[in-house]
């Protein structure tokens, strides 16, 4: 159920406030594309300058929007044990068909501590969880025991967004896992890698601006059309460096103001682009042949 392309969504902003309608816009263009999935209040969607009524809101508009046609992953992970069990609860009782549950930031537990956090989630909620592991966002690494121990004493623990960079890692934890555990791609870059070491997909970030692209780059891959998958990875891999020139999500939302998809608001400490860099990100988007069709159809 968890596989495929699974857009990161961003969260759109009119006035200081979640633009609700547009958020809506986003899920339609998302599953008409055929992505595959839809995960919201993730790092993408700007999850930590969201209080907690725009949180519950964000996951109640796609679980809505979406009418079950792609699965609801939504994002509930904090560095407060209690916040993230509330915030999983609360997607539960909304309707996600699972939860992302994001390494703890900032407090730097043990590896008894991700552990005791992570089973305080799950044991909160029947749900599915998928855990987050972003060594490089959050200062801590799941290493590959503690995750095993997870999944064989949880059983609703189901999967890892891995985002370590480290293909060695994802490997090692598929083999501790098992066949059935779901491995995600964290980084756009890294998903044919990934799914070669048994993969079932990504959570991707430039699936915002190019679902259609990123669905039919997985499923080439999972229907033995590699040629074809590779093929469209390549021309992917400019425009995803594209995305990371600055923090994520500056360049994506910036990306998604430029092809007028959405406007680019983001919450401080988040802030508009260095012109130097948006002229980097035009360049990657043309080159792309986004920029001609925004152009063309004006």
């Amino acid at each position: 159920m968890f596989k495929g392309s699974i857009v990161a969504i961003v969260t759109p902003f009119k006035d200081g406030k979640v633009d609700e309608s547009k958020l809506k816009e986003l899920v339609e263009f998302q599953i008409k594309n055929g992505t595959n999935g839809i995960v919201p209040c993730g790092t993408t969607g700007e999850s930590p300058t969201l209080d907690n009524d725009e949180h519950h809101k964000v996951i109640e508009i796609c679980i809505q929007a979406s009418a079950k046609r792609v699965p609801i992953i939504a994002g509930t992970g904090s560095n407060s044990t209690a916040e993230a069990v509330s915030l999983t609860k609360h997607a539960a009782q909304a309707g996600a068909d699972a939860t992302l549950v994001v390494t703890p930031y900032y407090n730097k537990p043990t590896q008894r501590g991700l552990y005791l956090h992570f089973k305080a989630v799950a044991d909160s909620v029947k749900i599915p969880i998928i855990l987050y592991n972003i060594e490089g966002r959050t200062g801590r690494n799941i290493e590959t025991p503690t995750v095993a121990k997870l999944h064989k004493d949880c059983k609703n623990i189901v999967g890892v967004k891995e985002a370590s960079g480290s293909l060695t890692q994802a490997k090692a934890v598929k083999e501790a896992c098992g066949k059935d555990f779901i491995l995600l791609s964290g980084d756009d870059a890294l998903t044919l890698p990934m799914m070669e070491l048994g993969g079932v997909g990504v959570i991707s970030v430039v699936a915002n601006i190019v679902p259609q692209d990123v669905a039919t780059m997985v499923k080439a891959f999972e229907t033995g059309n590699k040629a074809k998958a590779n093929q469209i990875n390549d021309k992917l891999k400019p425009l995803i460096a594209a995305m990371f020139i600055e923090t994520n999500p500056i360049p994506v939302k910036t990306a998604m103001e430029i092809l007028g998809i959405c406007p680019g608001t983001l919450r401080l400490p988040l802030c508009e682009m260095a012109p130097e860099n948006k002229e980097k990100l035009k360049t990657a988007l043309e080159n792309y042949g986004l920029l001609a069709t925004v152009k063309g159809s004006r």
